[in-house]
């Protein structure tokens, strides 16, 4: 659980990170369950349902930089969005009533790794009320040398920036300025991150010799529904996990921009964000500098 500090700190920077949620039991569970699809990844030559691959990858050299939606492909990724620990610390957030939005696992191959360029989740999900989260578990020890979690404290009190260009959704912000303010999270294996849908954040290239593992999970309060990509009352209320189905959404003065018209290099965030011109992190590639 989490103190009071903890949750002050939460509503005013936008983020925290706890350390040792995880057991190193459960860990270990998530990082085999990983390498598993690390395996199976070699058998695929271009992005499917299931995994996102990295430029590069191929079956002697997998690099597999995301699996969509884990908790549908492997019972230790479903039992650590169910992880009472995490639901505990989410429910002191936004409350009682638990939705997840989505799943994702993001890798960052050893001295590579692709980045992710600054955004804020609100805008690939906008809803009727902002108590909308992501955690994030580390598999890995985070760091700043393999790639951790960037962020700028408080961004999420401002407004929503425009993720536009040319007129199409790319899913990115201009960088200027942002470097100075931005700090990073780093976890131990086993420990999380939170962070509140619309602080901006991003994620360098990873430069380092270790791996960086991040396993992603979204929650909404029950009462927040999408504006976006509606999946239907059966399909979200499949999606809950405490408290009851909520037909009266709770209705809040959040400023929102809507994800379209979409870019036609549309897909994960990392191909969304391939049409971005101005850049705040370069691809590192094995063997370059770095």
């Amino acid at each position: 659980m989490l103190h009071e500090q903890q949750i002050s700190d939460y509503r005013e920077r936008g983020f925290i990170a706890v350390d040792d949620v995880l057991t190193p039991a459960e860990v270990a569970e998530i990082r085999a369950a990983t390498d598993e699809f690390v395996e199976r990844s070699r058998a695929v030559t271009t992005h499917t349902d299931v995994f996102d691959l990295e430029p590069g990858h191929s079956a002697e050299s997998p690099r597999l930089r995301r699996l969509k939606q884990p908790h549908l492909r492997h019972g230790a990724f479903d039992r650590a969005l169910r992880n009472d620990r995490i639901l505990d610390i989410v429910g002191q957030l936004i409350g009682p009533g638990i939705r997840f939005q989505n799943t994702k696992l993001n890798l960052k191959s050893p001295e590579f790794g692709s980045p992710v360029e600054w955004h804020q989740d609100w805008a690939f999900y906008p809803h009727t009320n902002d108590d909308v989260l992501a955690v994030g578990i580390a598999i890995d020890e985070m760091a700043l040398c393999n790639g951790c979690l960037m962020v700028v404290p408080g961004s999420h009190r401002g407004p929503v920036l425009s993720h536009h260009q040319d007129g199409y959704f790319v899913g990115a912000v201009p960088p200027d300025g942002l470097a100075d303010r931005a700090v990073p999270i780093e976890l131990r294996a086993g420990g999380i991150s939170v962070h509140h849908a619309r602080l901006l954040h991003g994620s360098a290239p990873n430069t380092s010799d270790r791996p960086r593992r991040f396993l992603l999970f979204e929650y909404a309060a029950a009462d927040a529904w999408p504006l976006v990509g509606n999946p239907g009352w059966r399909e979200l209320n499949d999606k809950l996990l405490r408290g009851e189905p909520v037909v009266s959404p709770r209705l809040e003065p959040v400023p929102v921009r809507l994800p379209e018209p979409t870019h036609d290099r549309g897909g994960s965030i990392y191909e969304t964000q391939s049409a971005v011109k101005q850049r705040a992190f370069q691809q590192v590639r094995r063997g370059s500098s770095g």
